[in-house]
């Protein structure tokens, strides 16, 4: 139930009002004095303040400015028994929801509380979704318990209140855009745009158009003028992933963001001022680049900060199950299946995979065995060819031994015909029966 605080020291018209309101399915509690009501603020959960802008120990005018640097998701109506502009107009400017006068508007009371209330449950439901979107994309997103992942959660967790200029190290596909968000989230800035680039995916003359903008008539095709990435991120943050591969005629107009805050849109004459956080990302070694000529040496240091390296998968394999869970869960969501989780089988090839492609290639990986399972957990089957190897424990048979060749071709004979045994027996030209042990002595299935 939504709750009304009545402040006014008129008992008869408090009174009135709250017989009205409370008919209307509000709760509704009363004070006499601000001094009253500072206590039932600190208490009770109010929505709605109806205020006379008389009281005995104060003025209702500086009261609603007061209560909504402290209590911003609560609004307040001003009643008054002579209205005036002055009164009104600075009212407004105090953050009250309206104002108006005794007597003359009451019937204007009830549309006026169910006005505010609107606006006090679309902030709240806007206060939920700012919650959800930081649990999404902040720290909190980045799974593991490795030492290796732990360690560079604690830097960026150190880095991300500042405003200093980030840059992010590590293989494709180790997630260096989620610790991007997750250092955004984490910052001042994080009601304000995040924006990603990848430079590798434009030529020079576009990628320039794409981050800093142009003017109409800069060039064939520009029609009208354009803001780019950096200007559209004003006062948020620009993540520029696979900033290595940026040409280096474009270096020097970033360069002069970082020591200025300012740019030249393409095309224009003046500069633009901007206030945005950069945090750039890259796979490659910058200092060997530098040294190649291939990227220039002051950008490299203005860019390497604050750098942080992200580990590759198979540095944090104790990371691989965990991180295989979340994406089973999040899959079998989206595909409206119900999965438990994976087999020990499935868990100890996961665990056994080098992971070149790093937490990208397990997401994809999961991904299509969630699409091709037709049991509650994933198993061997579903993985693709390429992890279907035997898994070598100690005390096992080479992978070059034949029992390994042999089970490795009866699974994948078995994945083919989609566990139809009788075919598979066909296809490998051997009796069902011998099949059915092969099975059993090589655990498949």
């Amino acid at each position: 139930m939504n709750t009304v605080l009545i402040i006014d020291d008129e008992e008869k018209l408090r009174s009135l009002l709250t017989r009205i309101i409370k008919l209307e399915g509000f709760s509704v509690l009363e004070a006499d004095t601000l001094k009253t009501a500072a206590r039932s603020l600190e208490k009770e959960n109010i929505d709605v303040i109806l205020c006379d802008v008389k009281l005995p120990d104060g003025n209702g005018v500086d009261f609603a400015k007061e209560t909504k640097l402290k209590y911003p998701n609560i609004e307040v109506i001003l009643l008054t028994a002579y209205g005036n502009i002055a009164d009104g107009v600075q009212a407004m400017k105090n953050g009250a929801f309206d104002y108006i006068t005794k007597g003359d508007d009451n019937d204007k009371i009830i549309p006026l509380l169910n006005r505010a209330l609107e606006k006090v449950q679309l902030q709240k439901r806007i206060e939920q979704l700012e919650k959800q979107v930081g649990k999404r994309y902040g720290f909190e997103s980045i799974l593991g318990e490795s030492a290796a992942i732990k360690d560079a959660i604690s830097l960026a967790q150190k880095v991300a209140p500042t405003d200093a200029t980030v840059l992010l190290l590590g293989e494709t596909g180790t997630g260096k855009e989620v610790f991007a968000q997750a250092i955004h989230a984490g910052s001042k800035r994080n009601g304000r745009s995040f924006l990603a680039l990848n430079c590798s995916s434009f030529s020079k003359e576009i990628l320039e158009s794409e981050i800093f903008g142009h003017k109409a008539g800069a060039f064939t095709g520009a029609t009208k003028d354009k803001k780019g990435l950096i200007e559209e991120a004003n006062n948020g943050s620009l993540f520029l992933d696979e900033i290595g591969e940026m040409h280096i005629d474009l270096q020097s107009k970033l360069l002069r963001v970082l020591e200025t805050n300012e740019f030249i849109k393409v095309g224009d004459t003046k500069s633009t001022k901007v206030n945005v956080r950069i945090i750039a990302a890259t796979n490659r070694d910058l200092q060997e680049d530098v040294k190649q000529g291939r990227f220039r040496e002051d950008l490299f240091y203005r860019l390497n900060v604050f750098a942080i390296i992200l580990p590759p998968l198979r540095d944090r394999k104790t990371d691989v199950p965990v991180l295989a869970n979340h994406f089973i869960k999040l899959f079998a969501q989206k595909m409206n299946k119900s999965i438990d989780g994976m087999t020990q089988d499935f868990k100890e090839h996961l665990s056994d995979h080098e992971w070149k492609g790093n937490i990208r290639e397990l997401k994809n990986i999961i991904e299509r065995a969630v699409i091709l399972t037709e049991t509650p957990e994933l198993g061997f089957n579903c993985l693709p060819v390429e992890l279907q190897t035997p898994v070598l424990k100690p005390g096992t048979l080479s992978a070059f031994d034949l029992s390994s060749v042999e089970k490795l071709h009866i699974q994948r004979v078995l994945n083919h015909t989609k566990g139809n045994k009788t075919e598979a027996a066909r296809l490998l030209n051997i009796g069902l029966t011998t099949l059915y042990r092969k099975i059993e002595e090589f655990h498949l299935m």
